[in-house]
């Protein structure tokens, strides 16, 4: 029978998009069947962990990337699960010098998995102690200092490194052609996000109908992590307000009420193209008059509002600045300029 797999975690990065970490823990898969989406990734990791079993061997090292709330982590946990081994879980953030990342690569067990999120993180210096690690299995640990300084070569025993990134672009050639596998994380579509929202209102005991599913759905941008967000937001407000109840209205009126609409746009967005469109005249305009227009950083613009919005084609970026499509016009039901010109 499969050990379940233990992991620790180090320095986690924390957003407004994660979930409390036993929340999370709760409605995350534990296995690769339990998982939804993702499917020719899940194909392609199951011939590669069948073929290491059959093999006696580690599994080969493993990158995934893609934006956030896609599965990274949930595979980084699944994959040791299916490889019946144990999961060590680090960050990249913490890992600021190559004494930090002994302790995890000395710890290790025959053919167990260290775990680095936000891997593009990693100081140079240590990226470069990974890769004789990866290679070879060895580290040289340095002793004393000065003339007096020896160093000991460390045989490690084979394991699986798995990587997590959001920022692929960031990783050095020669870190990430040392990973066999590379997978990329894709959106997931809205019948993908209802079987989540329907197998997780199970887990949360909540009766969710599919028209409920399929507003929370909606209104997720194709990422499970909100998805999920989005449900426990509903379910406080179905036991509150609804007896407990979600039906698609409860589930309206609640996304209503934080402020999430049928596109799943929040405050912040809709006053982004608001500021765009009233006060720019719908654009071209600099990303940096918009954020002291809005009295928020450019900075916060740029990582949180703008790909969501460029996504579902309501701005697009040009040379000369932002400006508002039609699309973005309709949804605030404002006129376009060339319905009044």
């Amino acid at each position: 029978m499969a050990r379940e797999a233990v992991y620790q975690q180090s320095d986690p990065e924390t957003s407004e998009a994660s979930l409390p970490r036993e929340q999370d823990g709760s409605l995350r898969p534990k296995r690769m069947d339990e998982m939804v989406g993702q499917r020719d990734v899940i194909e392609r990791l199951k011939i590669a962990i069948e073929a290491a079993r059959k093999r006696g061997e580690p599994l080969g090292h493993i990158l995934f990337d893609g934006p956030p709330g896609l599965g990274k982590t949930t595979f980084a946990t699944v994959i040791p699960a299916e490889m019946e081994t144990v999961v060590q879980m680090a960050n990249g953030a913490g890992l600021k010098a190559p004494k930090d990342l002994l302790p995890y690569l000395t710890n290790l067990s025959e053919g167990s998995v260290l775990f680095i999120d936000e891997i593009h993180r990693v100081p140079k210096a240590v990226e470069e102690y990974l890769y004789t690690a990866m290679e070879d299995y060895r580290i040289d640990i340095v002793l004393g200092e000065g003339v007096s300084a020896r160093t000991l070569n460390y045989e490690l025993r084979p394991f699986t490194l798995i990587g997590a990134t959001t920022r692929a672009g960031m990783l050095s050639a020669p870190l990430r052609d040392r990973f066999q596998i590379r997978e990329h994380l894709g959106w997931y579509d809205d019948v993908e996000l209802c079987e989540i929202v329907r197998r997780n209102s199970v887990k949360l005991e909540v009766p969710v109908d599919d028209e409920a599913a399929s507003v929370v759905a909606a209104r997720s941008r194709s990422t499970p992590r909100l998805a999920n967000n989005r449900l426990l937001w509903v379910r406080d407000y179905a036991q509150s307000k609804a007896n407990g109840k979600v039906s698609a209205s409860v589930a309206t009126a609640a996304l209503d009420m934080i402020g999430i609409d049928a596109l799943g746009l929040d405050k912040q967005d809709r006053n982004y193209l608001d500021t765009l469109i009233r006060v720019f005249a719908g654009g071209p305009a600099g990303l940096e008059a918009i954020a002291h227009t809005m009295n928020v950083s450019g900075d916060t613009l740029e990582d949180e509002v703008e790909p969501f919005l460029l996504r579902s084609e309501l701005i697009v970026r040009t040379r000369r600045g932002r400006i508002a499509t039609e699309k973005a016009y309709k949804h605030l039901q404002r006129i376009p300029p060339s319905a009044t010109g």
